[in-house]
Order: C-alpha cells, then sequence, then structure tokens
C-alpha cells in the first residue's frame, strides 16, 4: 500500500478524500518531526518510532574485498506493538468493523499512574509462586543441604585448622588402601 492507497483507505472512511488527504499529512508530518526531534512515538497497540545512533564499524566492500570504515550514525527504528504483532501472527483475529488496534484503556496514559484500575475498580491480580507440594519440596530440599552444609564444616577456628593438617595425611591413608586391596 503506498500513500495514495492510504489516503483512499481513510477517504472511505471519513467520506472525503481531501480531508483524508490533510489528515495522513499531518500524522505522517507531526510523527516524522518528532522523531527527528529525537522523541519517541508511542501508538498503543501499533508500535513505536524512534531514532537510534548505530556506533562506527568496519564494513567489506562485496566488490573489492576491502575493508571500509562507516561513520556513526542516526536512523528511524520501528517496532511493532504486542497488539499489532498478534494479529499479523494470526493469534488474534481481525475484527470486521472497527479499529483493528484497540485503543490503550481509559487512565493508563495518564502520566504517574503505574497501574490501572480493572473493570470492577480493583487492582489487576498478580502472579504469585506456586504453593502446592512441588513448592514444599524445593523448600525443605533447600533447608536439608543448609543444614548438611553446616553440619560438615568445622565449628572453631581451631577445628578448623586442624582439619586442614590432618587432611592430606588422610588423602594418602585412603590412597594407599586402595593401592593394596
Amino acid at each position: 500500500m503506498n500513500k495514495g492507497q492510504l489516503v483512499e483507505a481513510v477517504a472511505g472512511q471519513l467520506g472525503s478524500r481531501t480531508a483524508a488527504e490533510d489528515a495522513v499529512d499531518a500524522v505522517l508530518d507531526v510523527m516524522v518531526r518528532a522523531v527527528v526531534a529525537g522523541e519517541a512515538v508511542q501508538v498503543t497497540g501499533f508500535g513505536t518510532l524512534e531514532s537510534v545512533q548505530r556506533a562506527g564499524r568496519y564494513a567489506r566492500n562485496p566488490q573489492t574485498g576491502e575493508r571500509v570504515r562507516v561513520k556513526k550514525t542516526t536512523v528511524p527504528r520501528f517496532r511493532a506493538g504486542q497488539g499489532f504483532k498478534d494479529l499479523v501472527s494470526g493469534t488474534k483475529k481481525l475484527p470486521k468493523t472497527g479499529p483493528a488496534v484497540a485503543k490503550a484503556p481509559k487512565g493508563s496514559l495518564t502520566p504517574g499512574k503505574t497501574v490501572a484500575a480493572g473493570p470492577t475498580g480493583t487492582k489487576p491480580a498478580t502472579k504469585r509462586p506456586a504453593a502446592g507440594p512441588a513448592a514444599a519440596a524445593k523448600k525443605t530440599t533447600a533447608k536439608k543441604a543448609v543444614v548438611a552444609r553446616k553440619s560438615t564444616a568445622p565449628a572453631t577456628k581451631k577445628a578448623a585448622a586442624v582439619s586442614r593438617k590432618t587432611a592430606p595425611a588422610a588423602a594418602a591413608k585412603r590412597s594407599t588402601r586402595r593401592a593394596t586391596a
């Protein structure tokens, strides 16, 4: 779809080709100006358009094979939103009528709010770790491992020094027992 086809599609919804052309031009102009100014344009459900800097690097000339220096540059980048990705991948059905991407929930674009209220006015449920028998088993095995590590460690500094001194002798006894067996 090119710009003319986009204007025709919008004209079908607005009713006037000149109004549609003005609307498309205005939206594109505002988006381009914002990205050039270094701002990110985020449209909920559609995606984000932003400018990013690419670092300088070395590339290879495919004709001659020689190494060429490429300067750092700033380029526009578009990242599709989750709603758009779901529609393209087919995990979500495209609605027959109305907008293809959903509007942002009311109040979600208000600065300073972190969690939007649910339909009943309560906060959305948060994920909690499973509290079933598997979780209890993990906790008990972890505790047992900690206890086992603590019980094998010497209780005092003096005992630690003695065990360090006797460790080579014990290892030598074990190796002689293996050799004679």
